[in-house]
């Protein structure tokens, strides 16, 4: 059974609570990610994620003449999953939820990891890919493949 440690990103890009909105604008930039896991003391305790800092942004730039910090913005209350998480629960998680990732957490709410919608993808190319290697069809659009 693959599990969501099987897929995970663990090197998870990461900010504080009092980074500021500039901070995590660069660090989607610089590492090329959308979802920003927020953590104090290697707990995590929000997200934030590309749409997140583009609406701050666009809504404190001009009017903010203190800078806005990342607890102002980060999303609480999240869903996780652990890493023993099966994948299929993972994706049925990420669907129902119409999320855009996952964050993978230990015990006591410790960060070990995210799982994102383009790990997902990458497990659908790498699947496809080894169907059509062993000469079989892929599956026709619209077909459900149990």
């Amino acid at each position: 059974m693959l599990t969501v440690g099987d897929l995970m990103t663990r090197d998870v890009v990461t900010l504080q609570e009092t980074d500021g909105l500039l901070n995590g604008d660069d660090l989607l930039k610089l590492h090329h990610v959308r979802h920003l896991p927020v953590v104090r003391a290697g707990k995590l305790v929000g997200l934030v994620s590309h749409r997140d800092l583009i609406r701050a942004l666009g809504r404190h730039a001009a009017s903010a003449p203190q800078p806005v910090a990342i607890s102002d913005i980060m999303t609480r209350g999240l869903e996780t999953v652990t890493p023993e998480v099966p994948a299929r629960d993972a994706i049925h998680k990420l669907l129902d939820g119409r999320f855009g990732c996952l964050p993978v957490v230990g015990r006591d709410d410790t960060l070990v990891g995210i799982i994102t919608e383009a790990d997902f993808m990458r497990l659908a190319s790498r699947l496809l890919d080894a169907a059509e290697s062993e000469g079989r069809a892929a599956p026709e659009a619209g077909v459900t493949v149990s």
